[in-house]
């Protein structure tokens, strides 16, 4: 790094470390450390919000994802500012605050729990969302650590563990005031960071409309592999059928990316939490526009740049410095999981272009075999000053060539963005961006880490133990744990765009389990407590069974469904279902137990219900197990 990049991320460290020191001051009380006193600015409340919810899971994962599969994904940045700001803004949030603040909840687990009198809800859902959360955590970890490894060449591992140090600190300390204070400074940077690379992307591939134009006639740049599950180019919707392979992409598309994390969003503890620390409705309201505006701008420019890499790779990059190396074959993975592995063959360039005598830049020169016909095929020309000037000729999936160690090579989708940012834009935007995306890392896992160890602090022990005064040791104890587990996740998961599926596991977990007893406590009088248990129960276990012996990529990196059964997957033969999202069959089924289960069993108490929905204080505590 140069001097004035250390200078640039110091002053950057150093404002987090005030603004976490400045919420312990102002940390006085439970309510301050969980809820951040229920006082928070609007515009606090929406940018915290919108940092949270936006992390380097979409700006790096998802980027990557529509670099690979296009335009499609904008779908998604519909369904995360209609659902995820003004449907869980204006539907959501106003009843969402007021019942918190009757019940006095602190958590999303203890709303749950009060709302329906049950200690069991409450330590369920904290429990589900200490061991499950780490998968979450472990993305966002991935997302960061990827941008460092590519940009200073940096070892990946150590940087795992920089990005969890640095944000366990002062989310340890200051509680959610110090989380929402560094939220807000973090979606500033975040915002200017984004606007700046739109622009900048735009003014490398000709402009709006000829780089769209040239996307559109990349068609049939796109790589035999995704073409096979349904990829049509990058400004068009995947093949939509049923019945045969080449419908699967949609349905990874739609399924997992569009409706995984679209609707799994209204669901997300952590972001459940941010209604509950205003003081009014009024304070929701101003928020909206805010947080509407900062979510379109984050996804929409992380969609639409990774989309375009494709025009700037295919068209316009060169590469220009000293030829280190050749890889004469090497298997580069294309796919891989832990019962699968689908290498290509070819030839490899590693190009030193910083001049510091370490080849930082990896390169297709062609295919080998039959693989030649699919793979681009470089254009190296020798320069007089003995470098080489080379026009890799790729798209962006075929571009990302990483290390995957031990002399073996990948092609990782989470290698795009960084890959993208460092090759195309000049050396200053990378500091702006390396800024931007520890922004939106330490700004999720801030959050993240705060939820996971209330979860086990708050939520399990204390209503187990019924503690008073350790609750706070545990839960800080907790975050430790948790993010102890999103490191190993970190560590052993990388490649096939795992940043995104593990963000659409979670949210469309969250989304399975709590999503119908959330608005059904909220709305309507007649959810009962059995109701509500045997649906949360009911997402848990069909989300779960679904991903360990349905879901292809999840059944066979997990492994069980192959030692209990030999196969992949249960329905590894029969097309389409392997891909689609638990959530397509877990949310509805226990939708339909919530409904069933209320007719049938006893009706809630007309003193909880005055509570609720009058607004009195009459319920201090779940009472029943």
């Amino acid at each position: 790094m140069k001097f004035w990049e250390i200078i640039a991320v110091l002053v950057y460290l150093l404002m987090v470390v005030y603004l976490g020191y400045l919420g312990w001051k102002r940390t006085k009380s439970a309510s301050d450390y969980m809820l951040a006193g229920r006082k928070a600015h609007p515009v606090i409340m929406a940018l915290s919000y919108g940092s949270t919810f936006i992390s380097t899971s979409a700006i790096v994962g998802f980027g990557g994802v529509a670099a690979m599969f296009g335009m499609s994904l904008l779908w998604l940045t519909f369904c995360n500012v209609f659902v995820g700001v003004f449907i869980a803004f204006a539907v959501l949030g106003g009843k969402t605050r007021r019942i918190g603040h009757a019940l006095d909840a602190h958590t999303f687990p203890e709303l749950l729990g009060r709302r329906y009198e049950s200690k069991f809800i409450q330590v369920f859902a904290g429990s589900v969302i200490f061991l499950l959360m780490p998968v979450y955590t472990a993305a966002v970890l991935i997302g960061g650590s990827e941008f460092i490894a590519t940009h200073f060449g940096t070892p990946y591992e150590p940087a795992l563990l920089v990005f969890a140090v640095l944000t366990a600190g002062y989310v340890m300390v200051g509680g959610l005031k110090g989380v929402m204070y560094t939220d807000a400074l973090q979606g500033g940077i975040m915002f200017v960071g984004m606007a700046v690379l739109l622009i900048g992307s735009y003014g490398l591939v000709g402009g709006v409309m000829t780089g769209h134009q040239d996307l559109t006639a990349m068609s049939g740049q796109v790589f035999a592999g995704h073409a096979a599950i349904g990829h049509q180019g990058w400004t068009a919707m995947p093949a939509f059928g049923w019945g045969a392979p080449k419908y699967n992409l949609w349905w990874i598309v739609v399924s997992t990316i569009v409706l995984g994390v679209g609707i799994g969003v209204l669901a997300q503890p952590q972001l459940v939490v941010r209604f509950m620390t205003v003081k009014s409705d009024r304070e929701l309201n101003r928020a909206v526009l805010v947080g509407g505006v900062f979510i379109l701008m984050m996804t929409g420019v992380a969609f639409t740049v990774g989309a375009l890499s494709n025009v700037y790779f295919f068209k316009h990059e060169v590469i220009r410095g000293q030829l280190m190396a050749t890889t004469e074959k090497a298997n580069v993975i294309a796919k891989q999981e832990r019962f699968e592995t689908r290498t290509v063959p070819c030839q490899l360039l590693h190009i030193d272009t910083t001049g510091n005598g370490v080849p930082d830049t990896h390169v297709v020169l062609k295919g080998l075999g039959k693989a030649e016909a699919i793979l681009p095929k470089a254009e190296v020309i020798n320069l007089p000053d003995g470098r080489v000037e080379v026009r890799p000729r790729a798209s962006s999936f075929l571009r990302a060539v990483v290390s995957a160690g031990q002399g073996q090579w990948m092609f990782n989708p989470d290698s795009i963005i960084p890959i993208y940012v460092t090759s195309a834009l000049p050396r200053w935007f990378s500091v702006l961006f390396l800024l931007t995306l520890l922004a939106a890392a330490m700004s999720t896992l801030s959050s993240q880490i705060h939820t996971m160890g209330t979860g086990i602090g708050h939520d399990v022990y204390k209503q187990l133990a019924g503690a008073q005064t350790r609750s706070i040791t545990v839960t800080r104890i907790g975050m430790v744990v948790g993010i102890i587990f999103a490191l190993a996740i970190g560590y052993y998961a990388r490649g096939g765009y795992v940043i995104a599926r593990a963000t659409a596991i979670f949210f469309g977990l969250c989304a399975s389990a709590f999503l119908p007893a959330f608005v059904g406590g909220l709305y309507f009088r007649g959810v009962t407590r059995a109701a509500a248990k045997a649906r949360m129960v009911t997402g848990v276990l069909v989300n779960g069974l679904w991903v360990v012996f349905i879901k292809d990529a999840e059944a066979q990196a997990l492994g069980i469904c192959k030692a209990l059964f030999g196969v992949q997957s249960l329905l590894f033969n029969v097309p389409n279902w392997p891909v689609v999202d638990p959530l397509i069959v877990a949310l509805p089924l226990s939708a339909v137990v919530l409904v069933a289960v209320s007719l049938f069993t006893r009706k809630p108490s007309d003193k909880l219900l005055a509570s609720v929905f009058g607004g009195r204080h009459e319920i201090a505590a779940p009472t029943a197990p």
